[in-house]
């Protein structure tokens, strides 16, 4: 089994890395329709899959769904922002922040033990953050503060989600998220909104289709294999998208871009694998 959860975390971090091009390659539109395309491709996903295992489309803890969907919406919005002024391997590994964020929110607000050695990987993947700040000539400050933000928004994510805990299905709670973000999306987008042409269309709708099998295929890894064994897996996106990024798109790392991510990579791989001994 613990193959096979390698397996499907490697398909979803591909296909995360997929989406993370695609969006970097689509200067010509501007945020809010991205993230409304994105979120329109899941839900030819989502909602034939609660209809077709007759699960209700408005679940059970509504108020928390809404917020979910909002501070979801806040936190995409912010990551595909970052990854226009950041190169995509920074952008994510800084995006993977997030669960350093998440035990300060669960630290504060349910009352959660951080570990000692925990706060030693955080220290080590902030320092990353540093030295990419620090020595890397491309990261400018705004992307650092949008990939930064979405991590925070992220982070809170986690919190709300286990607050809801299993009262809802995974997928009502990723149908809330994509509605709302599909509703907000389209509203910001109207002022600027460009209509696609040609193969424009298929790579926006193709968005929602590696957003969705991503986050399946990565829920299904967690589901049969050990979280310890697992999760670090997840962190494999960084590489397939500086690797793509790199072929496809003709960025360029820097040797201080590879010591920053490495260190972000390797504080939160040892989170994960200290978190659930």
């Amino acid at each position: 089994m613990f193959k096979k959860a390698i397996v499907l975390m490697i398909i979803s971090a591909f296909a995360f890395a997929i989406l993370n091009v695609f969006v970097k390659s689509l200067n010509q539109f501007n945020v809010y329709q991205i993230v409304f395309f994105r979120s329109i491709g899941s839900l030819a996903f989502t909602i034939p899959f609660l209809l077709h295992h007759k699960i209700s489309l408005f679940g059970k803890k509504r108020t928390l769904l809404v917020l979910r969907g909002i501070v979801g919406f806040v936190a995409m919005t912010l990551f595909f922002s970052s990854i226009k002024h950041l190169s995509m391997g920074s952008a994510v590994s800084i995006r993977y922040l997030s669960p350093i964020f998440a035990a300060l929110f669960a630290l504060v607000l349910l009352k959660e033990k951080i570990k000692y050695l925990q706060w030693v990987c955080f220290a080590i993947a902030f320092f990353g953050v540093l030295i990419l700040k620090g020595f890397d000539a491309q990261i400018n400050e705004l992307g650092l503060l949008y990939a930064m933000s979405s991590a925070l928004f992220t982070g809170l994510v986690f919190v709300i989600i286990r607050k809801i805990g299993n009262n809802d299905h995974p997928i009502v709670i990723v149908n809330y998220f994509m509605i709302i973000a599909a509703c907000l999306g389209g509203l910001f987008a109207i002022s600027e909104w460009n209509n696609p042409v040609g193969i424009e269309w298929i790579i926006l709708l193709s968005l929602g289709v590696f957003g969705y099998f991503g986050q399946y295929y990565m829920t299904k890894a967690f589901l049969i294999g050990e979280v310890n064994q697992v999760g670090p897996l997840k962190y494999i996106e960084v590489i397939f998208t500086m690797l793509i990024g790199a072929i496809w798109l003709d960025e360029i790392y820097t040797f201080w871009s590879f010591i920053g991510v490495s260190l972000i990579i390797i504080g939160l791989t040892f989170n994960v694998i200290i978190k659930t001994k």
